[in-house]
């Protein structure tokens, strides 16, 4: 079974998309993590069939916000390195991949 590691960029991320969803309207921040936690747990199952979009970055697409699991994987060893918002700039992304 694939070993999941979530990086602190990717935690940041997450607080960043709740703190969004949550000035929205209460307890849509909690939906959304619930969510993406959903969605994050499923790696452990789907991990490596994604799409390559950036250098060694697969990428995973939410079910249920417009958001993306940016993650990388050597053998058994999952590391989520973000989780962005499919709305942003292109360019913003590969920096805040290259950043990571």
């Amino acid at each position: 079974m694939i070993r999941l590691r979530i990086s602190e960029d990717a935690l940041g991320d997450l607080e960043d998309g709740f703190r969004f969803y949550e000035a929205q309207e209460a307890g849509l921040g909690d939906y959304f993590i619930s969510c993406l936690r959903a969605d994050i747990e499923r790696l452990r199952i789907s991990g490596g069939i994604h799409r390559i979009v950036y250098e060694d970055y697969y990428r995973s697409l939410s079910r249920t916000f417009p958001h993306a699991v940016f993650y990388t994987l050597e053998g058994d060893d999952l590391t989520i390195w973000a989780v962005i918002d499919c709305r942003r700039d292109p360019d913003w992304i590969r920096r805040h991949l290259s950043d990571g």
